[in-house]
């Protein structure tokens, strides 16, 4: 979460205003040092643990940029963006890897080795879809400054919000080679204001991320300027997508725009959707809070409770339950097993952590240090180290690890997690976390970071960092060494 829409030559600044926010969060923490990290159990050592492929397996930038032993691509400029935290998505089938890149206004393609990890770039149409099919991309609308993409789980339709042309726009996905193509009959896309080749939707001031229902029935857009959520139903057969008429169609903050009226929806940046699809989870960042809203399965409509169960924030609001360390919350992820949900917050510095209640999706914070992980130190909270500025945030698959991709300076942080408790713990010394801080592992192209995404087995880790320009590569250590392992 940044400035809205920063000009490039803005991003030194912004950088400086984090600084200062930094210093002023460890002025007002607490002020007694942080407690040492317990010893870390022999049977998650090393699992967790990320490796990054040797060589240009482990790294491409785009071809615009150098970096050192990495390989290079096209339309790979400014990956993850300061506004989107899910840039990245991998199809159901694992065959393909999606990136929006703001910079080069364009989806870039690439063909994914499930037994190793590695990237390939089709050359041509095939490997990416871009604004006017610039740089030899298959042509597209309303992808301008796109910044979350998002594949549906039937594999048949990749969907992407674009800040600047505040537009949603549909692409079909060839299942055999992953290409992507644009309908350009009014199908294809779905933008605030009239565009050529695009409807008009409600509740896309400014679209910073996107998700699918599990059921492949809706289509999901929070918008950070705009304080809305936009509700489309999806047709599965062509994977159209159609705005409800009246309140239905939409929830935002404030009322007298159309849409129903929510609490906490100001500056949303993340969103998932629980794997049951009954419920959906939302980071706003400007609020201060992580809101709850319920789906009706059979109309994909939203819904939200005003007695303290429907949004969890930092400052107390009525109609909210407090929570602590949600200041600037970001991305947001739900365990496989539904019983919890993280959300890492860019001003509070922390990794936030509740409990789930898997019958209602209701959420309560978990108490004391198991609910918040924070940088430097804060009273009650557990400390974590490479945390500073995080956005993007993932469960594997297994339940054992959680990740954070910090976009300053540059790093991806390693937790433990418990099956039992859901509580995280940071993996202490190189094996807690990766990229440019003398106590982490070192990494290639990782300055930037935004977004992360594992794949369906938990093996490999993907993470895009728009400074660097660059996709990177992680091998997921999933066992240890003398056989299988569990987190506890």
């Amino acid at each position: 979460m940044r400035a809205l829409n920063p000009p490039r030559n803005s991003r030194p600044l912004a950088l400086g205003a984090l600084a200062a926010l930094v210093a002023l969060t460890v002025a007002t923490t607490a002020l007694a040092a942080p407690q040492p990290q317990p010893s870390e159990p022999a049977k998650t050592k090393t699992v967790g643990m990320l490796v990054q492929l040797a060589g240009a397996k482990g790294c491409l930038v785009d071809r615009s940029t150098h970096q050192s032993g990495c390989g290079s691509a096209r339309a790979l400029k400014a990956p993850a963006p300061l506004l989107g935290s899910r840039a990245l998505a991998l199809s159901p089938d694992g065959k393909n890897l999606y990136v929006a890149s703001s910079g080069s206004d364009a989806i870039a393609i690439f063909s994914r080795n499930p037994r190793d990890g590695t990237l390939r770039q089709a050359q041509g149409k095939g490997g990416c879809i871009a604004l006017e099919g610039a740089g030899g991309c298959a042509p597209a609308i309303g992808l301008d400054g796109p910044n979350s993409v998002a594949v549906s789980p039937d594999g048949a339709n990749v969907y992407a919000t674009s800040f600047k042309s505040e537009a949603v726009t549909v692409f079909h996905r060839d299942r055999k080679t992953g290409a992507l193509t644009q309908p350009f009959d009014g199908s294809g896309c779905v933008a605030r204001v009239s565009l050529p080749g695009c409807v008009v939707g409600r509740g896309l001031g400014g679209p910073d991320v996107i998700a699918v229902s599990p059921d492949n029935k809706s289509v999901y857009v929070g918008s950070f300027p705009g304080n809305a959520i936009a509700v489309f139903n999806r047709d599965p057969t062509t994977g159209t997508l159609a705005q409800p008429a009246g309140d239905v169609g939409c929830i935002a903050a404030g009322a007298g725009n159309g849409c129903a009226t929510g609490l906490a929806l100001e500056g949303i940046e993340g969103m998932a959707i629980s794997p049951d699809a009954r419920s959906v989870y939302v980071g706003a960042a400007t609020s201060e809070g992580l809101t709850i809203l319920n789906r009706n399965p059979a109309t994909g409509g939203l819904t939200q409770a005003t007695n303290g169960s429907g949004c969890i924030v930092n400052t107390p609001l009525a109609g909210c339950t407090t929570g602590v360390e949600l200041n600037g919350a970001d991305a947001v992820t739900v365990s496989a097993n539904e019983k919890d949900v993280y959300v890492s917050s860019l001003f509070s510095q922390s990794v936030t952590s509740f409990t789930r209640t898997r019958q209602s999706g209701l959420l309560t914070q978990k108490p004391g240090p198991a609910g918040c992980l924070v940088f430097m130190r804060a009273a009650g909270c557990s400390f974590g180290r490479a945390v500073d500025s995080p956005e993007g945030i993932g469960v594997s698959p297994d339940g054992a690890s959680v990740y954070a991709a910090s976009y300053a300076p540059g790093t991806i942080a390693v937790f433990n997690r418990s099956r039992r408790s859901g509580a995280i713990t940071q993996k202490p010394l190189q094996r807690g976390c990766l990229g440019a801080l003398p106590e982490c592992a070192s990494g290639r192209g990782l300055s930037g970071l935004g977004s992360l995404v594992l794949d369906a087995d938990g093996t490999y880790l993907y993470a895009a960092a728009e400074e660097s320009n660059a996709i990177t590569i992680f091998r997921r250590v999933t066992r240890q060494p003398h056989g299988p392992t569990q987190a506890d």
